[in-house]
C-alpha cells in the first residue's frame, strides 16, 4: 500500500516541475524517468556491494565509424547518480549530464532491453538547471529497501495521471492481493494467469508466496517464473507490468498485450490458478466478445468471470474480485453466470467492505473463490463477511486494529480441508505462523491448529440447494443470489441475556408525505417548514438543512411534523437504513423517510435510538430491501425488526454509560472542530488577490442537472465535510454525457481546491484523489497556478483570516453567498516557495496533535460499540473494529499483520 512518505515525495516532485511543465502527463513522464534512472543506479550499487560489477552505468565499446575495424570507448560511468551529485558538478553541468544520459540510455548495450525500451525517445523538455537540481534531489530521497516501493510509486503516478479509476480499473491494495493469493494457495508446480494484469500485482504476490515456501534451486526458480503469464489490453500497462516483474526477479516475464474478451488467439490456453481484479466498467454499447463464451453478455464483469471459469484446468483454482452486480443483479446473464458458478466452480464468496479501493473508489466488491474439482464434491457455499480489512475505510486508509483477514484465511482453509479429502496442501497458515512465533519465544515445538471451524461472526455455510431454491419473498426464487446476508436470520444474534421483541410492540412508524416538487420553495418564508428528504440524513446521524426545500405548514400536516429528538430512517435507495436523530423542531417528513417513536413505557426513546442507530438495524434494512440504488423497505418490514428489551432500569444504566463515553467524544470533538491552522503573516511577504495565483476560479453548473441511475457523482453542499472531505456515499448521479460536456475548468482534478460559497460557506477541500465528479453552483473550484503550493493555499483558506474575508463579502438573507468575484479578490499572503513548504510542514505537525484527539474519539467510539454489542449478545472479543452505520470510524493504532506465507 502506498505510504504517505512516497506520496509526499511524488507530490513534491510535481510541485517542483509544475512551473516548467504545467501538463500533469509531462510531469508524470519525467518523474517516471527519474525514478527508473535512480533505481538502475541503486541496482548497480547493490551489485557492487555483493562483489559484482556495475551494469547499467558502465563504459562500453562500439564500432568506431571514423576508423573501420576499430572500436571506441563510450564513457557511461559519468552518468551514475553519484557523479551527478558530485560536489564539483554545477547545476548546469548536472543538466547536461542528465539530459545526455536519458537520450543515450536506449543505445547502451549493457542495459537490458526492457529498460532500453523505457528510455526510447526520452528527453528533458526544460532547460532550467535549478529546477532539475531540486527535482533530482527529491528523487534521491526515494529508497527501494522494500521490493515493491517502486511499484507503489508507479501506481500512485498512474492514479495522478488518471489511468486508475477510469474504465473501472482500481488499484488493488497489496494486503487484499496477498489475502486472495493466500486463500487460493498457488503451488510451485502451478501455471498462473492474470487475464487483466495491470501492474502485475497478483503475479508478484503469488511468486513471493511460493518463494517463501522453502529454498529453490536456480533451475526451479526459472521453471516457476516460466509458469507465470499476464494479459492486458493496454500497452502502457503491459510496459509497466514488464518493468515491475523485472524488478522482482523475472528476467524474462511473459506479459502479452491481449484483448482477453474479444480476441480468440489464446482461447485454448488453460491454467492451474487464475487471479484477477479485472475492469468493472463496460464501454458504451458494451463489450463485443466472440462466440466462445458460455454466457451470452456484453458486460465486462460477466465475461471476465466466465472467461476465468472456463480457462481453469480440471483441478484449477481461481480468485477474482467482482463488483456487486455479479453478486445480486437480476439480469438474465448475471443469473445464468451465478448458476454456472454454483453448479460447477464456486465454493466461497468473500464480501469486502465498501472503501477497500479508496482513495480511487468507494465501490463495493466481493471475492469469488473457485475450485473446479472441489466445487463438484462440496454441497455448500461458504459466505465470509469482512467488515475490517485492517485499514480504515476513509480516503487515507490508515492502519487499524482488529483486522479480520487472518481469521478469514483460517476459516476458508478449514472449510476446504473439512469438505475435501484431496484439498490443497497449503503452506503454513496464518494461525500456524502465530503459533510458531509463540513457540519460538517459549522454546516449544509449534503444532498445527485443530482443523475445525469454531464459532465465528464472519462466516457461515449455506447449502447449494438453498441458494438455488431460496423461498420466495427473501431474494427471489431461483436467482442464485450470492449475498450471504440473505441467508441469515435474526436468530443468529439471539444469544443476548434479554428478551427479543418486534419493533411494532414498542414503537410506531410514521411514513412521510408525498410533497410535489413543483410546490416546494427554494427559500424559506414565514410559516414554511424545511422538508426532510433522504439526502437530509447525514452519515453522522444528524439532519442537514443546508440544501432544504420548504413548504407551508398547516394542521393537516401535523402528523408529518418532526420534533427535536425524533428518530428518522431512509426507506429507499442505496442508503436504505441510513438514520438520524433530528436536532430541530418544526420540520416536515418527506415520502420514503420514516419517523419512529416509542409507544410503550417498557422502553426509553434514548435506548431505542441507540439500538436503531446500530449496525444491526442498518444491516437488516439493507438485507431486507435488496441491493442497488433502488432498494426499498416497507413499514411492515421495519416494524418486524426484533430488538433486545432489558428492564427499564438496565436500559437507563446502558444509556448513562454510553452517554458518559459520548461526553469524552464530544470534548475531543471540540478540539478537532475548533482547530484552525494559523499563519503569521510577515509584512515583507507579497500580498496578492487570490485570482492572481490561480489559473481559474469557477463554480458548478447553474442549471438543474439531469439525474440518472448511474454515471458520474454529483456533489452538493451536503456532501462536503470540513474534516472528512467529500462524502460520495449519498450523492446522486448524472449521465456521463453531461459530465463530458462540462468545460475543463469546472472539472475537478488533483491539486484543485473546492470552496463552499453558499450556505455553509468558507469550507475548503483539497482534491488529493483521482475521481470524476461534478458539483453544484454552491461550490467554487479554485485551480492554483505555479506561484503557490496547493497545500499552502488550502491551509491558508482554512485560517480565521481567510474566513473573515468570506464573512465580510458574503451577501444574502436566508443563505449567504460569497460571489466568485469576491472570492477572486481575497487577499492572500504569498511567502517565498521554501517558506510555504515550512508552513505546510508546521501545520501538518499541528494536525498530528489534532489527530490524537481524533483517535480518542475513535477509542471511545469503540467502547460505545462494544457496549451496544453486549446488549445484542455479540462476543466483543471477536468484534473487531468494523464501522457500524452512524457510529465513529473506529480507527486505532496499527498492529502487526501476519504474513500469509511460510516462515
Amino acid at each position: 500500500m502506498l505510504d504517505t512518505t512516497t506520496k509526499k515525495r511524488i507530490d513534491d516532485c510535481r510541485d517542483i516541475l509544475v512551473g516548467k511543465l504545467p501538463d500533469p502527463k509531462a510531469q508524470i513522464e519525467q518523474i517516471t524517468i527519474g525514478l527508473i534512472y535512480k533505481f538502475m543506479d541503486d541496482m548497480d550499487k547493490e551489485a557492487v556491494e555483493l562483489g559484482g560489477k556495475t551494469k547499467f552505468f558502465s563504459n562500453y565499446m562500439i564500432p568506431d565509424p571514423e576508423n573501420p575495424g576499430k572500436e571506441k570507448l563510450v564513457e557511461f560511468e559519468k552518468y551514475s547518480w553519484d557523479r551527478l551529485f558530485d560536489a564539483k558538478v554545477t547545476a548546469s553541468e548536472m543538466l547536461t549530464l542528465y539530459s545526455e544520459a536519458i537520450v543515450s540510455m536506449d543505445k547502451n548495450p549493457n542495459i537490458p532491453q526492457l529498460f532500453r525500451d523505457i528510455f526510447k525517445n526520452a528527453y528533458l523538455p526544460y532547460r532550467d538547471p535549478e529546477t532539475l537540481k531540486m527535482f533530482l534531489k527529491t528523487i534521491s530521497e526515494f529508497e527501494y529497501t522494500h521490493s515493491e516501493k517502486l511499484g507503489d510509486a508507479f501506481e500512485y503516478l498512474l492514479s495522478v495521471m488518471g489511468s486508475q479509476g477510469e474504465a473501472g480499473q482500481f488499484r488493488t491494495p497489496r494486503h487484499i492481493i496477498d489475502f486472495l493469493v493466500a486463500v487460493v494457495g498457488p503451488q510451485k508446480t502451478d501455471t498462473i494467469l492474470d487475464p487483466a494484469c495491470g501492474t502485475a500485482g497478483f503475479l508478484i504476490s503469488a511468486f513471493k508466496y511460493m518463494m517463501n515456501g522453502g529454498d529453490t534451486t536456480p533451475d526451479e526458480r526459472r521453471r516457476i517464473i516460466g509458469n507465470f503469464t499476464g494479459y492486458d489490453i493496454s500497452p502502457d500497462m503491459v510496459r509497466l507490468s514488464l518493468v515491475n516483474l523485472y524488478l522482482h526477479g523475472f528476467s524474462d516475464p511473459h506479459i502479452h498485450e491481449y484483448d482477453t474478451l474479444s480476441s480468440e488467439e489464446r482461447w485454448k490456453e488453460t491454467y492451474d490458478v487464475i487471479l484477477a481484479n479485472p475492469p468493472f466498467m463496460s464501454p458504451k454499447g458494451g463489450i463485443r466478445p466472440h462466440k466462445k463464451f458460455s454466457i451470452s453478455s456484453n458486460r465486462s464483469e460477466v465475461l471476465f468471470v466466465d472467461y476465468i471459469a472456463e480457462h481453469l484446468n480440471p483441478k484449477g483454482r481461481a480468485g477474482i474480485i467482482v463488483p456487486e452486480g455479479v453478486i445480486f443483479q437480476s439480469g438474465t446473464a448475471y443469473k445464468d453466470l451465478r448458476k454456472m458458478l454454483v453448479d460447477n466452480y464456486l465454493y466461497a464468496v468473500v464480501s469486502l467492505p465498501a472503501g477497500v479501493f479508496n482513495p480511487y473508489s468507494g465501490v463495493k466488491t466481493s471475492i469469488l473463490l473457485m475450485d473446479k474439482a472441489f466445487a463438484k464434491t462440496c454441497n455448500e457455499i461458504l459466505f465470509v463477511k469482512i467488515d475490517n480489512d485492517g485499514f480504515g475505510l476513509g480516503a487515507q486508509r490508515n492502519a487499524v486494529k482488529g483486522g479480520q483477514l487472518d481469521e478469514a484465511i483460517e476459516v476458508i482453509r478449514t472449510f476446504v480441508q473439512n469438505h475435501s479429502e484431496n484439498s490443497i496442501n497449503y503452506p503454513t497458515t496464518a494461525a500456524t505462523i502465530a503459533a510458531t512465533a509463540h513457540a519460538t519465544k517459549t522454546h516449544q515445538t509449534p503444532t498445527e491448529p485443530t482443523k475445525t471451524i469454531t464459532t465465528t461472526t464472519i462466516a457461515h455455510a449455506v447449502p447449494k440447494s438453498e441458494i438455488a431454491n431460496l423461498p420466495a419473498g427473501k431474494a427471489g426464487n431461483g436467482d442464485y443470489n450470492l449475498s450471504g446476508e440473505r441467508y441469515k436470520t435474526n436468530d443468529e444474534f439471539r444469544i443476548s441475556n434479554y428478551e427479543f421483541v418486534s419493533l411494532e410492540n414498542v414503537a410506531v412508524l410514521q411514513g412521510g408525505y408525498a410533497f410535489k416538487s413543483v410546490e416546494l420553495k427554494s427559500e424559506q418564508n414565514h410559516g414554511e417548514f424545511p422538508v426532510v428528504k433522504i439526502g437530509s440524513l447525514t452519515t453522522d446521524g444528524k439532519v442537514d438543512l443546508s440544501n432544504s426545500s420548504y413548504f407551508p405548514f398547516d394542521n393537516s400536516l401535523e402528523k408529518f411534523k418532526i420534533k427535536s429528538g425524533d428518530f428518522l430512517v431512509a426507506m429507499t435507495g442505496a442508503t436504505v437504513g441510513k438514520s438520524a436523530i433530528s436536532q430541530f423542531d418544526n420540520l416536515l417528513l418527506n415520502q420514503r423517510v420514516g419517523l419512529i417513536r416509542k409507544k410503550s413505557n417498557n422502553i426509553s426513546q434514548r435506548f431505542l435510538d441507540i439500538l436503531l442507530l446500530s449496525e444491526w438495524f442498518y444491516d437488516y434494512c439493507q438485507k431486507t430491501a435488496g441491493g442497488g440504488a433502488q432498494g426499498n423497505i416497507s413499514p411492515k418490514d421495519i416494524l418486524s425488526f426484533e430488538i433486545p428489551l432489558p428492564p427499564i432500569s438496565v436500559q437507563e444504566e446502558i444509556v448513562a454509560e454510553i452517554e458518559g463515553y459520548q461526553k469524552i467524544i464530544d470534548g475531543a470533538k471540540m478540539v478537532v472542530d475548533n482547530y484552525k491552522p494559523k499563519i503569521d503573516i510577515d509584512p515583507d511577504w507579497e500580498m496578492v488577490e487570490l485570482g492572481e495565483v490561480c489559473e481559474s476560479i469557477s463554480d458548478g453548473d447553474h442549471q438543474p442537472p439531469p439525474k440518472s441511475e448511474d454515471g458520474v457523482p454529483f456533489v452538493t453542499i451536503s456532501n462536503i465535510d470540513e474534516s472528512e472531505g467529500v462524502d460520495f456515499s449519498n450523492t446522486f448521479f448524472v449521465p456521463k454525457s453531461y459530465y463530458e460536456n462540462i468545460k475543463s475548468h469546472r472539472k475537478p482534478k488533483i491539486g484543485d481546491i473546492l470552496y463552499t460559497v453558499t450556505g455553509s460557506f468558507g469550507i475548503p477541500i483539497l482534491i488529493n484523489f483521482e475521481k470524476e465528479f461534478c458539483f453544484q453552483r454552491h461550490i467554487g473550484l479554485i485551480r492554483p497556478n505555479s506561484r503557490v503550493i496547493n497545500s499552502y493555499l488550502y491551509y491558508y483558506l482554512q485560517t480565521p483570516d481567510a474566513f473573515a474575508q468570506a464573512m465580510k463579502t458574503a451577501t444574502g438573507m436566508a443563505q449567504k453567498t460569497v460571489s466568485l468575484n469576491s472570492l477572486r479578490s481575497f487577499i492572500i499572503p504569498i511567502p517565498p516557495f521554501e517558506i510555504q513548504r515550512q508552513i505546510v510542514s508546521r501545520i501538518e505537525k499541528e494536525q498530528e496533535l489534532v489527530n490524537a484527539n481524533k483517535q480518542l474519539i475513535e477509542i471511545f467510539g469503540q467502547k460505545i460499540k462494544e457496549r451496544i454489542a453486549r446488549v445484542w449478545g455479540v462476543d466483543t472479543s471477536k468484534l473487531g473494529v468494523s464501522t457500524p452505520h452512524n457510529q465513529p470510524e473506529l480507527l486505532m493504532a496499527a498492529e502487526p499483520k501476519s504474513e500469509y506465507k511460510p516462515l
